[in-house]
């Protein structure tokens, strides 16, 4: 007995079997585009399948050369590329896995001077054109994602994924906003759909009858000249006709100026795209996006929303998903907060993906957390998130620990960030380490300031203290209209209704974000997507509509000394959302400013050489941070060679990312 059993029930594709409703959603590790890389890869995917994932599907391999994201990245289209993929296969298969390889041709988002699409066109997220292809290059393309899925039942998966949807190269076809063709694959919507039915026809004929062959549909363009409702209903009853076995839905094209998977969108906001589908194919259809824990996902598949269940990133915070849900231990689950920051930001980088809140992700063969050889006791001061995830991960490798915190509660700065509009999801890391201390055996005392005293005897000690909000050298900084960024974010202090927020970092862009947001006790779906212009039923092409955001509370000014552009060192998926939506708010944003002096008349500045006066009640200080590190010295002159990690180590800009993965670090090392 399970406590979802929707989610946990088999699906019977007729010739296999799905042991669950669950999909390990693509994504680009990294890891797919050297063969020195594929036993990380391998690792990595075996252990998703050991932790109970329904279906695995790879990061995208290109069908040939012309489709590829980048020079020399990922491809499927020799017998000696499909062999290498054995070792992930096989690695998979060992522990129970299903695993299909995802066909992605990028088209004009291929970062590369060869690249080719429906029309010639450059995406707005790319410097590169991209050709358009002849009928002979359109009837080639075709031929190549064939050959593609025929190597990859050589390679031994169970299937393969058709990428079409994110705006990548058959959704190019599909939409008028980057096809003008006037042959037989363009002009009429019936022809732009031909590319990808053709293409889903001709790897059905390459791999046979008995092979998983999932299609992934933009069933919600949300781009200026996408496709209309009535055009994806006709797309998903011609793939399926043509040969799919399931499909999938994807949301957004990479281009769309509307979030869709980042943290300040709600969950489950687009199941009700999928249910809308369902009624109109007969093979199972996979809901998809912000689905990130098993109340949810049981709670779409029972509503009659989906089929199955496609999560990514969860899979990344947390390789035993599966299992802890099945065995009812949800609570156990380390949840995705969809920060993008090792994951997504990774991608765009080329560097490795990973998971800000599991930083083993991707690196499972060399972040071994193993079992001690010697028992030690260790102690850590600081229950912020480098503290928690030292702690945790020393208990779970078999050391004796005990976490000093001077707080009444565990979480540090990520207490502070659960509290912005946008980032509630941050509670529930505070949640899985406050779990996991208990599971684990620390021993944890709250409310205590560790001394040197309470350090002795320890045979290790972990310094992780955190920071403390840096105080800018202003004349009149004491004035009483001042406000530090802990003080407007936990509510201790008043905020008036007209506002200075000087410093324009993450945490000035959060504490701006916060005070231009009447307060909601939950993300609601109806009022997201009326903020952000998104309307589900697609009445118009791409499914966008006027956007109405709410109207700010209070007057805000947004104001840094750098010239460059307000959140410019925010991340490369993310910053964006922000940007635009503190833009929204009608905040008022200041770069290039020095700050002269605080009084009665407000904050006054000097921009462009010219005297200013911003005529606030309120100054909240979000000027950076000092690592807080009194306890380093003592230690050492006691003798005791510390470990300092987060931001007692480092407290230029607020680092979770970097805070939790020293931590699980130094405890691997212990």
């Amino acid at each position: 007995m399970t406590e979802y059993p929707h989610l946990f029930a088999p699906l019977d594709l007729g010739f296999t079997t799905l042991r669950n409703r669950t999909i390990m959603g693509s994504m680009h590790t990294g890891l797919e585009d050297k063969a020195k890389d594929f036993e990380r890869l391998a690792a990595f995917y075996a252990e998703r399948a050991k932790g109970g994932a329904g279906l695995i599907i790879t990061g995208g391999f290109a069908p040939n050369v012309e489709g590829t994201l980048y020079p020399f990245a990922s491809k499927m289209t020799t017998s000696h590329e499909a062999r290498r993929h054995r070792q992930v296969t096989d690695a998979v298969h060992r522990e129970g896995g299903t695993i299909a390889l995802q066909l992605l041709h990028a088209g004009r988002y291929s970062y590369h001077p060869w690249s080719v699409s429906a029309s010639r066109t450059k995406a707005p997220i790319n410097p590169f054109t991209a050709r358009a292809l002849s009928e002979k290059g359109v009837r080639r393309q075709i031929r190549a994602f064939a050959r593609a899925a025929e190597l990859a039942r050589e390679a031994g998966y169970d299937g393969v994924e058709v990428m079409g949807s994110e705006g990548y190269f058959i959704n190019q076809f599909l939409a008028p906003r980057t096809n003008q063709r006037t042959d037989g694959w363009g002009g009429t919507s019936a022809n732009r759909r031909r590319v990808a039915t053709e293409i889903v026809r001709a790897v059905r004929a390459a791999v046979g009858e008995d092979f998983i062959l999932v299609y992934r549909l933009s069933i919600l363009d949300l781009v200026e000249g996408g496709q209309t409702w009535e055009e994806i209903q006709a797309l998903a009853t011609e793939i399926e006709a043509a040969g799919a076995t399931i499909i999938s839905t994807g949301i957004g094209w990479h281009e769309a100026r509307v979030p869709t998977i980042v943290t300040s969108v709600p969950r489950m906001a687009f199941t009700e795209v999928a249910e809308r589908l369902r009624p109109h194919v007969d093979v199972p259809v996979v809901t998809s996006n912000r689905i990130n824990m098993p109340d949810q996902a049981e709670q779409a598949l029972a509503a009659g929303q989906a089929d199955l269940v496609q999560m990514a990133r969860p899979w990344l915070a947390d390789p035993q998903w599966g299992t802890k849900a099945l065995q009812g231990r949800g609570e156990e689950i380390n949840t995705c907060i969809a920060c993008n920051q090792a994951c997504l930001d990774h991608t765009f980088q080329r560097k490795v993906a990973s998971c800000l809140v599991n930083p083993r992700a991707g690196h499972e063969t060399e972040l071994v957390l193993s079992p001690t050889a010697r028992r030690k006791r260790v102690a850590v001061v600081g229950g912020g998130p480098a503290g928690l995830s030292a702690a945790t991960a020393a208990a779970e490798r078999g050391h004796e620990v005990e976490l000093f915190e001077a707080g009444e509660e565990i979480g540090g700065q990520f207490a502070l960030a659960m509290r912005i509009p946008g980032k509630e999801e941050f509670a529930e890391t505070i949640r899985y380490f406050k779990g996991e201390l208990e599971r684990r055996g620390v021993t944890v005392h709250l409310g205590r300031r560790a001394d040197v005293g309470d350090l002795e005897g320890f045979d290790e000690v972990v310094v992780a203290t955190g920071v403390t909000p840096r105080i800018p050298q202003i004349e009149g900084i004491d004035h009483p209209m001042v406000v530090s960024y802990p003080q407007a974010v936990l509510g201790t202090r008043e905020v008036g209704e007209r506002v200075a927020v000087i410093g324009a970092g993450g945490i000035g862009v959060d504490v701006t974000e916060l005070l231009t947001t009447i307060e909601s006790p939950t993300l609601d779906i109806k009022e997201w997507q009326d903020e952000w212009g998104v309307d589900p039923s697609s009445a118009q092409r791409g499914g966008l509509k006027e956007p109405h955001p709410q109207a700010s509370p209070r007057t805000v000014h947004l104001v840094q000394r750098k010239e460059s552009k307000i959140g410019a060192g925010l991340g490369k998926t993310t910053g964006w959302v922000h940007r635009m939506a503190i833009r929204a708010k009608g905040v008022h944003q200041i770069t290039g400013a020095s700050y002269e002096r605080i009084d009665d008349e407000g904050l006054h500045l000097t921009v462009d050489g010219k005297p200013k006066t911003l005529a606030v009640d309120t100054v909240v200080v979000c000027t950076g941070q000092e690592s807080v590190r009194d306890l380093v010295e003592p230690l050492r002159a006691k003798g005791v060679d510390a470990h300092v990690i987060g931001g007692a180590d480092v407290a230029a800009e607020l680092d979770a990312k970097r805070a939790i993965r020293q931590g699980t670090e130094l405890a691997a090392a212990l």
